[in-house]
């Protein structure tokens, strides 16, 4: 009998691809598009999209949310809504993905990268250093992007009273952390505004989207502007702005309703995967749980366990992490190094930095492992199987 997880290529069998964290969908997803496309309003507007930005506001904490069609979006608009422009430079983490990084070029500024501490998120200690090259370079700090690695926030406690002392605003970027909260806050509480990704890979997922959140309704309604195309309120066509289209379909906010409605749940999923990992690796030399502790001040600090990554101490564990990523990529299962630090990219070398070899030693051991919610037990066991194969040296047999 053939095992479900396996299927024939030519006369070869090759198992099922395992992916790092594929969008978890139900049939309540598919009654809301469905209820969507029923209503008629197939546009980047409609009943479902305001549904959806008051949902969202309300799970976050914020008065004001703007669905948009992604997370880079999102962060192109803040960063306008805060005077990000040419000759200006913005502060925001290296260890981030490219999306931050060319929301800030986008608007003309220059970003300038911060290392990390020891959660992957930007070192507060760096920070006052990198106001001081800015201002050495007689630069205009525009704002602070932190971004929450991995689904853990970034420390605000410390980060917003240094930039507030530089009169500079934060902007949060939050697209890797929502359900996240820390010292009892959601993660985009945080900031004058927040960012939020609604990519297939996500917590959870509007197919493709994204969300600014803020406090102040006259942002709210300066982004939301922006986003269809900056016309003006008169019956036929008048722009006296540069806008962009960057609102959320309709269909897609119904989707992201339904996702929402069941986002403790996924989480929860991903908490209890995490605790298999924390379980398989406990008697593993040389391999650690990227972010512990992932719970701390009895539940008022808690991640939301997007990804389940490791750091591995090739000395100690007898392997690197590239070479059980390859093993996993030879049993069809996908995982993948932790971000290349932005200020190690070939489109950024000429960037400033205030770096100590944090994220690039992160780079260098760390690697996700499938988190999904939608693993199922079965998919999950093959995964385990794969890395006790691996890390016991059976390394060289499929």
């Amino acid at each position: 009998m053939r095992r479900p997880w396996l299927f024939v290529i030519g006369s070869r069998i090759v198992a099922e691809r395992i992916f790092l964290s594929s969008p978890d969908v139900t049939g309540l997803e598919e009654q809301a598009v469905l209820r969507a496309m029923q209503g008629g309003w197939i546009a980047p507007l409609g009943p479902e999209v305001d549904a959806f930005e008051a949902e969202l506001a309300d799970y976050c904490d914020r008065q004001h949310a703007v669905a948009l069609s992604s997370g880079t979006a999102a962060l192109h608009l803040g960063l306008l809504m805060l005077g990000a422009g040419p000759g200006d430079v913005v502060l925001t983490s290296s260890m981030t993905f490219a999306a931050t990084a060319n929301a800030i070029v986008y608007t003309g500024a220059q970003p300038l990268f911060i290392d990390s501490d020891q959660t992957g998120n930007m070192n507060p200690d760096l920070l006052e250093a990198a106001f001081d090259l800015a201002s050495h370079q007689g630069r205009r700090v525009a704002a602070v992007v932190p971004i929450d690695f991995l689904g853990k926030v970034a420390d605000h406690q410390r980060i917003e009273p240094i930039a507030g002392a530089h009169d500079v605003p934060v902007l949060a970027d939050a697209a890797e952390s929502l359900g996240a909260i820390r010292a009892g806050r959601p993660s985009a509480s945080y900031g004058v505004a927040s960012t939020l990704s609604f990519n297939g890979n996500k917590v959870m997922t509007t197919s493709g989207g994204g969300a600014l959140l803020t406090d102040d309704a006259a942002s709210a309604a300066q982004v939301r502007y922006l986003a269809t195309q900056a016309r003006q309120p008169v019956v036929h066509y008048e722009h006296t702005d540069i806008g962009y289209n960057y609102r959320l379909s309709n269909l897609l906010a119904a989707l992201g309703r339904a996702q929402l409605s069941r986002l403790d749940a996924m989480i929860e999923r991903r908490y209890q995967i995490r605790l298999r990992y924390r379980d398989l690796f406990a008697a593993v030399p040389g391999v650690s749980l990227f972010g512990d502790p992932w719970v701390s001040d009895d539940g008022q600090t808690r991640d939301n366990f997007w990804l389940t990554s490791i750091l591995v101490d090739p000395g100690q564990a007898g392997f690197t992490s590239e070479e059980m990523r390859v093993a996993l990529a030879e049993q069809n299962i996908e995982s993948r190094p932790l971000w290349k630090p932005m200020h190690l990219q070939p489109v950024f070398a000429g960037a400033p930095a205030v770096v100590d070899g944090t994220a690039e030693r992160m780079f260098r051991t760390g690697l996700s492992l499938p988190s999904g919610s939608a693993l199922t037990d079965a998919q999950l066991d093959r995964v385990m199987g794969a890395i006790l194969a691996f890390v016991r040296g059976d390394r060289g047999r499929g």
